[in-house]
């Protein structure tokens, strides 16, 4: 599908890096700032457990993993909303994603370049947060002179928005991001707004704090935290330099490194499901003896639509989609032992799709 996550943050917090290790894309990933100029994207494999125990009961000759797009966006310092840095990049790059993943440093290192001269991750999201909202106001007043002009001549939903409008103006006006009043995510204009994107936060700890943290990391994490609240957002710790390391290994070397770490698995993981479902999708999945594979729709999504995302004559000539849900299947040991007792559903096209359904669609064309 055509969402993507874009990876944001001041210069210098591990984004690049953090991107590196999520696509394995080999992007540069220097101790300067801007580093990133044009946004870098790539595809990563959503992990899921499901797809593993599907495996094991179809036996199928290929598995095919869903996928989620990342982009990693130039880092932003303050001014940017007037053109500071790489500020107008930054800005018309992120216009263009779904959602935000919004990675702040929460280490201290001397040979890494700090942009503020310090570690301080409430200054650093505020820097960005002032920068989004300043963004946002100005293409509020340039809707409202339109709307404005509109008005005069009665229309009706020029004055309903314009209300809307002048509501978020006083908002943005005092530095909140839209997306902390539920009102305005979802409110349709001609123009996008760039605080009413969905955003999950990433805090980078260093990697000798993994096991122990000080109580400066601590602190940090929790100011993160605190912010995340407000924006009802996830919040993922992990150390981008540890997370780089696990990427290179596998099998053994992989497991072993988990156990030295005690960790349960790479953080990574955790950042591409949380991102998945920022982003609003489910996955159904295909189960037969040639293909197991997982596909991804939006949270919502109807049978037909479903249909549609694996091929367009699917949904062109949708009859029935034959539908057995992920729990049923596996506790019946299969598809044959699930249509025994009853477990298959024949769903119309409206049918609105679950996470986990394990779906075949009848058509005709």
């Amino acid at each position: 599908m055509a969402v993507e996550c874009g990876i944001v943050g001041l210069p210098n917090v591990g984004k690049s890096t953090l991107f590196n290790t999520l696509t394995l894309s080999g992007v540069p990933a220097e101790n300067f700032p801007f580093c990133t100029v044009d946004p870098n994207k790539g595809m990563v494999e959503v992990p899921d457990p499901r797809l593993q125990m599907l495996n094991k009961l179809v036996k199928p000759e290929r598995l095919v993993p869903t996928i989620l797009s990342f982009v990693d966006i130039a880092g932003l310092v303050k001014g940017a909303s007037k053109g500071e840095g790489l500020g107008n990049q930054f800005l018309s790059h992120i216009r263009k994603v779904d959602a935000i993943c919004h990675v702040v440093r929460c280490f201290d290192d001397s040979n890494i370049t700090h942009v503020m001269g310090s570690v301080d991750p409430a200054r650093d999201i505020e820097i960005i947060d002032i920068e989004l909202c300043l963004s946002d106001l100005e293409t509020a007043k340039k809707r409202i002179e339109k709307l404005e002009k509109i008005a005069k001549s009665g229309n009706q939903e020029a004055k309903d928005e314009l209300v809307k409008l002048k509501e978020m103006e006083a908002l943005l006006n005092e530095g909140t991001p839209l997306r902390r009043h539920p009102d305005f995510i979802n409110f349709k204009s001609e123009v996008e707004f760039l605080t009413s994107k969905p955003v999950m936060y990433v805090a980078n700890i260093a990697e000798n704090e993994l096991k122990e943290m000080s109580a400066d990391t601590r602190s940090w994490i929790d100011s993160v935290k605190e912010i995340a609240k407000k924006d009802a957002a996830n919040v993922i710790v992990l150390s981008v330099a540890l997370e780089y390391q696990l990427s290179q290994l596998k099998g053994e070397d992989l497991q072993l490194f988990l156990q030295e770490f005690s960790i349960e698995e790479p953080g990574l993981h955790q950042v591409i499901r949380k991102a998945y479902d920022l982003l609003g999708l489910i996955t159904f999945f295909t189960a037969g003896e040639k293909e197991v594979r997982a596909w991804t729709v939006l949270r919502g999504a109807s049978a037909q639509e479903a249909a549609g995302s694996i091929h367009s004559d699917f949904a062109k000539g949708f009859i029935r989609a034959e539908t057995i849900h992920f729990e049923d299947f596996v506790s019946s040991g299969g598809e044959k032992m699930a249509k025994e007792k009853g477990l298959q559903r024949a769903e119309g096209r409206d049918y609105v799709v679950q996470d986990g359904d394990i779906m075949h669609f009848r058509f005709n064309v």
